[in-house]
């Protein structure tokens, strides 16, 4: 039993103990992986780089092309809507308007529908994800680093900033917290400038994406920022979300709706030098809600992200009734505000509506490690040598894990505010599943918590 926590306005006790055991699946022969998406034409690679000009800049192409990738199963390179209507299945929801959409079980990795899922565009700060999923491993969440000039160059204008200042100190956990909640494209350069560089962040995530099969995606910049060449697919970005959830650090991060963030040194009028807090809270309108939208029964994460080329774009991972799905939403041509989000929560509606009665057009394919029975270095918690990602009382050898807490905490940057259901209970991943040989591959197991009686 865990102790009374507050949490966004609501207090909850998480009644559920924190049992792991193996998920006995069902062995299914895995479709196959054939070589990526066409190399994305110019017109298609996004805006500009920091450091390129306006007008080398151009937008994606309004039509997916015709010939994608299969990576997952036939019809997932086909264009257009795919489902497999049969009588008690819903039909699909009206006025979608996102270029490229899917609908998947994060666990069995079945693809319930999808819309042009490997249509190569700019996917804005969604790219955060395969960078947290890269990074998250390497360091320590209580390391603490100081912040150099060198460390914030090369930053996009326009970018997105969690607002970290220079000759600063700075937790490692501080630092991903600036990157799921308020995107920032700052703190992501910190992190980068940690691992070795921009340039071999980006190489890193670009080894990584291709070990996870997510062939579709190439990165230019770490943080997402439109740079010609830099695309990804909504197949992809569901492929890294089911990678990143292998984590606790990563689903503590992203399923954060409020924290505290150290704010700049300075002298207070007594003379005394202080350093305050701010509050910063997640720009993903499923998790915090917005004034034209609630937020979304179950969600758990992950990231959301618009940039000029872009457009809005948005991965979610939701529970309800034993159910977990994911959802990614690419660019809705409709103009409204959080259409984003109005059109993911259709589609998280519908996959909850259809999971158990559709057929899939595909699946999440594995990746090449868990395939041949190895590990990835960045899949779980058991991977992660001396709990370098952040994990504090993580799984240790015996695939034991302390569950995410739900404090917020009064003052400092280690409070967080995790996610809540409107109603019902909210999901909350724990480490520990094993990959399987020859089998799918597997979320870890669930711990439901539920309102206060």
């Amino acid at each position: 039993m865990f102790a009374l926590q507050k949490t966004t306005g609501r207090s909850l006790v998480v009644t559920s103990a924190a049992v792991l055991s193996s998920l006995a699946l069902t062995a299914v022969p895995a479709f196959a992986a054939p070589s990526p998406s066409p190399s994305p034409s110019a017109s298609a690679s996004g805006s500009a780089s920091p450091s390129a000009s306006a007008s080398a800049s151009a937008s994606p192409s309004v039509t997916p092309p015709a010939k994608m990738s299969t990576v997952g199963g036939a019809r997932l390179g086909t264009a257009g809507a795919q489902v497999s209507l049969a009588a008690g299945v819903p039909v699909l929801p009206k006025g979608l308007t996102a270029r490229s959409w899917i609908v998947a079980d994060a666990e069995s990795g079945d693809v319930l529908a999808a819309n042009n899922a490997h249509w190569r565009l700019p996917p804005a700060s969604t790219l955060k994800m395969l960078f947290a999923d890269t990074v998250l491993p390497k360091f320590p969440s209580a390391e603490k680093h100081k912040v150099v000039p060198s460390d914030l160059a090369g930053i996009g204008a326009g970018s997105s900033m969690v607002g970290i200042k220079e000759n600063e100190t700075y937790t490692v956990h501080d630092l991903w917290l600036g990157v799921f909640l308020r995107s920032g494209n700052d703190a992501v350069h910190v992190l980068s400038a940690m691992n070795g560089g921009v340039a071999e962040t980006v190489k890193e995530m670009n080894a990584h994406a291709e070990e996870l099969q997510a062939l579709d995606t190439q990165v230019i910049s770490p943080d997402g920022y439109d740079a010609p060449g830099q695309v990804s697919s909504a197949y992809d970005l569901t492929l890294i979300a089911r990678s990143g959830l292998q984590k606790k650090d990563f689903r503590e991060y992203c399923s954060t709706v409020t924290a505290k963030f150290p704010g700049e040194t300075k002298k207070n009028k007594k003379g005394k030098t202080v350093r305050k807090s701010f509050e910063i809270q997640n720009t993903n309108r499923l998790l915090s809600g917005d004034t034209d939208i609630a937020q979304y029964q179950g969600i758990a994460g992950v990231k959301n992200g618009n940039t000029t080329n872009a457009g809005a774009t948005f991965t979610g991972v939701a529970e309800r009734n034993g159910k977990v799905l994911l959802v990614t939403v690419m660019n809705p041509s409709k103009e409204e505000h959080n259409e984003i989000y109005k059109e993911a929560a259709k589609l998280f509606d519908w996959g909850f509506q259809a999971t158990g009665k559709v057929q899939p057009v595909g699946e999440l394919v594995a990746p090449k490690g868990a395939q041949t029975g190895a590990q990835p270095g960045a899949s779980g918690e058991a991977g992660q040598a001396g709990g370098g990602s952040g994990d504090s009382g993580g799984s240790g050898a015996s695939g034991a894990a302390t569950p995410v807490t739900s404090a917020t905490a009064e003052g400092g940057s280690g409070g967080v505010g995790t996610a809540l259901a409107i109603t019902g209970g909210v999901l909350v991943l724990l480490a520990g599943a094993a990959f399987l040989v020859n089998r799918r591959w597997p979320l870890p197991d669930l711990v439901r918590r539920r309102p206060r009686q």
